[in-house]
């Protein structure tokens, strides 16, 4: 079968059903069928694990969410523009990263001028 949006060839066991269309994972995520940023619960649980877990600093992240992470914390604060810039990655690439980052408490988000920004939270 064909993934109704981007017409890749795959298979029933990689297929998603989005308001009646079958798609390949990339399309679903991106037409947001994902987790959302701002979820309490999951940053609940995601912080209480690592606080379990002693997890600190960004050894358990995947490279691209380490990368991201130290970009923001190295200049203080950067747009989602200059993130995706920087780092030559789409907005829905980024926005999976920050999905991970926002639960886990290390990175919010705030405006300040009519522009939003992207932040480091500092760790306690």
């Amino acid at each position: 079968m064909n993934c109704s949006r981007c017409d890749k060839v795959i298979s029933e066991d990689q297929s998603y059903v989005y308001n009646g269309k079958v798609m390949c994972e990339d399309c679903v995520m991106d037409v947001g069928l994902t987790l959302k940023e701002c979820d309490p619960w999951a940053t609940y649980v995601d912080t209480s694990a690592r606080k379990r877990h002693g997890s600190t600093g960004t050894a358990e992240l995947t490279d691209l969410e380490a990368r991201t992470y130290e970009l923001i914390k190295a200049r203080g604060r950067a747009t989602k523009r200059e993130v995706m810039d920087n780092l030559r990655i789409t907005e829905p690439d980024l926005d999976a990263q920050l999905i991970t980052l926002m639960h886990l408490d290390m990175i919010k988000e705030m405006g300040e001028g009519g522009k939003r920004y992207l932040v480091a939270v500092t760790q306690r």
